[in-house]
């Protein structure tokens, strides 16, 4: 693993990404208060421009707040089959240019160029790089450089909109120091409440804290955030590889009819696939039910779909397929789901008709089931899964054929 002594960690974010693309479109809306989202009272807002933030409108704020703090301001519905074909030519871009890109959402990018500064010069590069996305793209992006992806990070936070900053090797303490302890990242509502009321409101204080006070009031997550606001990150930019599809199969040891089972299992299955997407920062366009009968026979049936990551919507859409697709009359050996179509992006960006309480709930139920297992909290329909021996076939990324076979009980 490269320390940050000879590391060089660029972070890519495009400048209110949805907002842009709007803007695109339609010019008369530069300048003007902008938020893309829910429509609806109930909904959520997924982007807002800055003229938007000056009146404390925020991403996930419900539409409801954001209204009344910027009753001007013109909401859009959105596309995010729009924005993930412009996120797709910004990839293309810099995946071309850089010899090792990580794409963390739909609009932020890290970039390991270390080394370069013999043959190019690392910053240099980085701002041609800036530039050349500007110019062919038409979209605003800003650019954070420094030893480590944390410090990049927040150091292209300070430049926006449309910036750029370097913060050079060795001056990462005197650049974190003065800065709020909500502009460090992974701290949220929760942990910085936490850190104030330890009397902490700055990274330079959180630096200066005692490592085992901080473990003993927010675990493993207190020590991470003390060597970050130290300028200790040695985490690695991971290679860009674009994940097509994820799916669950499920082969019985008896051939069934048991139609309530079978929807049950389509349930749960979807349930999985719609956590690992949310967990990825991953929403599908598209989902396919598979059913292959006793005699080998086998079926498929797709959908294109407005682009989730919710389980309700992906559930209903594969119950209604699976419908349509099974014939009672055959005994069933196979049956699976597969979403494809994947774009990056984080979950709340497809909450455009959900409202902020549905946002709230996946939310909580992801926390459960990251801190006590998949098994901790799931629909209750989908619990028949757990009553039969079953074989289970998972094809994704990350594995030599793309297939993996785990045998429950």
């Amino acid at each position: 693993m490269k320390s940050a002594v000879n590391r060089t960690v660029a972070h890519f974010d495009l400048d209110s990404f949805f907002v842009s693309v709007e803007r695109l479109k339609n010019p008369q809306l530069a300048g003007k208060p902008v938020i893309v989202g829910g429509i609806s009272e109930r909904g959520v807002v997924a982007a807002c421009s800055y003229e938007a933030r000056v009146f404390g409108v925020s991403s996930a704020m419900p539409a409801k707040l954001a209204r009344r703090l910027c009753p001007d301001a013109i909401w859009i519905r959105g596309d995010y089959e729009n924005y993930s074909q412009y996120s797709a030519v910004v990839t293309e871009i810099m995946d071309s240019s850089l010899p090792l890109l990580e794409k963390a959402s739909i609009d932020e990018f890290y970039a390991d160029l270390s080394g370069m500064d013999r043959f190019f010069g690392s910053y240099k590069y980085a701002s041609e790089l800036r530039q050349r996305v500007m110019r062919e793209t038409g979209l605003s992006i800003s650019f954070g450089m420094s030893s480590g992806k944390t410090i990049a990070k927040i150091a292209t936070n300070e430049a926006k909109p449309c910036g750029q900053k370097l913060v050079p090797m060795g001056e990462e303490k005197p650049f974190l120091n003065p800065l709020s302890i909500d502009k460090m990242p992974y701290v949220g509502k929760v942990t910085g409440q936490q850190l104030r009321n330890l009397g902490i409101t700055s990274i330079g204080m959180l630096a200066q804290m005692p490592k085992k006070m901080l473990q003993a009031v927010l675990g493993q997550n207190g020590l991470s955030l003390w060597e970050r606001a130290n300028g200790i990150d040695y985490t690695p930019v991971v290679p860009y590889h674009d994940q097509k599809s994820m799916s669950k199969e499920m082969t019985f040891d008896k051939d069934t009819t048991d139609v309530n089972m079978l929807r049950s299992i389509v349930v749960k299955m979807t349930e999985d696939l719609c956590y690992d997407l949310r967990q990825k920062n991953r929403c599908a366009g598209q989902i396919t039910v598979k059913v292959r009968y006793s005699n080998f026979d086998t079926h498929n049936r797709q959908v294109a779909i407005p682009f989730t990551a919710n389980d309700h919507e992906l559930q209903q859409k594969a119950l209604e397929i699976f419908e349509k697709l099974y014939d009672r009359r055959l005994l069933i050996r196979l049956i699976g789901v597969r979403l494809s179509k994947l774009v990056a992006g984080h979950s709340q960006i497809a909450l455009f008709d959900t409202s902020a309480h549905m946002a709230d709930l996946y939310q909580a139920m992801d926390r459960i089931r990251h801190k006590h297992g998949p098994k901790a909290v799931m629909r209750a329909y989908g619990m028949q899964l757990y009553e039969r021996r079953k074989e289970v076939r998972v094809e994704g990324a990350g594995l030599p054929d793309g297939k993996l076979k785990i045998m429950y009980q």
